[in-house]
């Protein structure tokens, strides 16, 4: 059926609406506090739908109805997880993230570790966080060259261009209010998807019910022991809860978000929340796939591949004005999370790099080129996207198997930090290059599944770096006597 003149109205509304709606943040910027920390005066409500805005990207979208397609519900294991890593978070990194004044998570490891440690952490998130993203924008390409008929590249550019704008102007303040708009429309337009789905299926509810039993499709748990299998209950728990303790708890792109709340108290409202809401989400995704399924009744290697399922079905399939409004959702999440790995990425350069080297720039140059680093992190995150055209299989993998590369060894190091008191710089370090070394091998030389990527990286890295802290203590001990 294709995109009518109605689809397309609604998708340039939505596009121009929501740059504009940023814009209005940009006269609220005066000093990096308000850039980074939008002044810490936001809401918990809007930080944890903004949390669930920056974890959901159009991977999540596209992928996730994907995944269910080709398997089942399993995925929601790995969920648990993510409930489960919120809740460590919450009792054991945001109260020292609350003393003092702290813009990003690694000045937390320069205080107890050192300026070394706390650049090497700091370079490493900007490294993998870059390269997650730019496989996260190519999603969107997707979905865009689908809708507009544009070339790959053409919607590449156009998706990050509009989004640079209000983030280069408005900060975290506009990232974080644009997050909860843009929220409130994917959601939306899924649930509106949904309904629609089951519009379309002959016999409706009863008989997609019939053909996912019949398929497998329902099944949630799988409690099978087998080590290579990604989505087995124990994967999943302990791989997602890992794995969220370390994208919560070290990275920037949401530590940033909870040091924007008001207080501790509401820091950790906002995190735990944030958890429900994805939960939910995760499973209106999955049921997306599940119910294409029951529709298409095909194999996805019909569409080329199982991202380009739920796009064509919104193309192809839905109403007009009804797709055009699908497709605006799944353009709000990759907006949403874009911003947020701009900012992030900003932050961090400027504050664990420049600033460290040049403290006494005064405050309207800081802000000049907390704009500059946004406008060089955009571009950066666009020649990554274009080398990502060229990735296959399932992107939302893909991306989670590029960002669990490093959440070992940065979550080990800050655990090494909050757990002991033993631990040194020298030997944090060598623990965290040992952790990422090792990740980095399973991840390219082996059949290890992804969800066990962080708990495996982040046990080396602690491992070898206590070790090797009280190794190094000894031998100073001894020469000194």
């Amino acid at each position: 059926m294709g995109l009518n003149s109605l689809d397309l109205t609604i998708i340039v509304t939505y596009l121009a609406g929501v740059t504009l709606f940023g814009l209005r943040f940009r006269k609220r910027q005066r000093t990096l506090r308000d850039y980074f920390l939008a002044d810490r005066n936001i809401p918990w409500w809007a930080i944890a739908l903004s949390i669930v805005a920056a974890e959901t990207s159009t991977l999540t979208i596209i992928s996730i109805p994907g995944l269910a397609y080709d398997t089942n519900l399993t995925f929601l294991q790995v969920v648990l997880g993510y409930l489960g890593g919120r809740v460590v978070i919450s009792f054991l990194l945001l109260p020292h993230y609350f003393r003092g004044d702290l813009y990003t998570a690694y000045q937390l490891i320069e205080k107890r570790f050192g300026q070394t440690l706390r650049s090497l952490t700091a370079g490493l998130f900007l490294l993998t966080r870059a390269a997650a993203e730019g496989v996260r924008v190519y999603a969107v390409s997707i979905v865009v060259a689908l809708a507009f008929g544009t070339g790959q590249v053409a919607s590449i550019a156009i998706i990050t261009a509009l989004t640079l704008i209000y983030t280069f102007e408005g900060g975290l303040a506009a990232v974080i209010w644009t997050d909860v708009i843009q929220t409130i429309i994917y959601i939306g337009g899924t649930l509106v998807g949904l309904f629609m789905i089951v519009r379309l299926v002959p016999d409706g509810w009863p008989a997609i019910h019939a053909i996912a039993q019949h398929a497998g499709k329902l099944r949630v748990f799988d409690f099978t022991p087998d080590f290579w299998r990604p989505y087995t209950f124990w994967a999943g728990l302990l791989g997602g809860a890992f794995l969220t303790t370390a994208s919560h708890g070290t990275d920037q792109l949401i530590v940033q978000r909870l040091l924007a709340a008001r207080s501790e108290r509401q820091s950790m409202t906002a995190l735990l929340s944030s958890g429900v809401a994805i939960f939910f989400q995760f499973a209106l995704f999955l049921m997306i796939g599940v119910m294409l399924f029951a529709f298409y009744r095909s194999p996805s290697s019909m569409f080329g591949r199982a991202d380009r399922v739920f796009p064509t079905f919104i193309v192809t399939r839905m109403p007009h004005g009804v797709s055009g409004l699908l497709i605006a959702a799944i353009l709000a999440a990759a907006m949403s999370n874009l911003s947020a790995a701009l900012n992030s990425l900003a932050s961090t350069f400027v504050i664990d790099f420049y600033l460290r080297g040049k403290p006494d720039t005064e405050e309207r140059r800081q802000l000049r080129l907390s704009r500059v680093a946004t406008v060089c992190w955009g571009l950066v995150l666009f020649g990554l996207a274009i080398l990502a055209l060229q990735k296959v299989g399932r992107v939302v993998e893909v991306g989670l198997q590029i960002a669990s590369v490093a959440y070992g060894a940065l979550l080990g190091v800050f655990l090494l930090g909050v757990l002991t008191r033993r631990a040194n710089q020298s030997g944090a370090m060598i623990g965290m290059l040992c952790g990422f070394g090792i990740e980095f091998y399973i991840w390219l030389a082996t059949r290890v599944p992804w969800t066990w990527y962080v708990l495996i990286g982040t046990v080396v890295t602690f491992s070898v770096g206590y070790v090797t802290s009280v190794l190094f203590t000894f031998i100073r001990l001894a020469e000194e006597n």
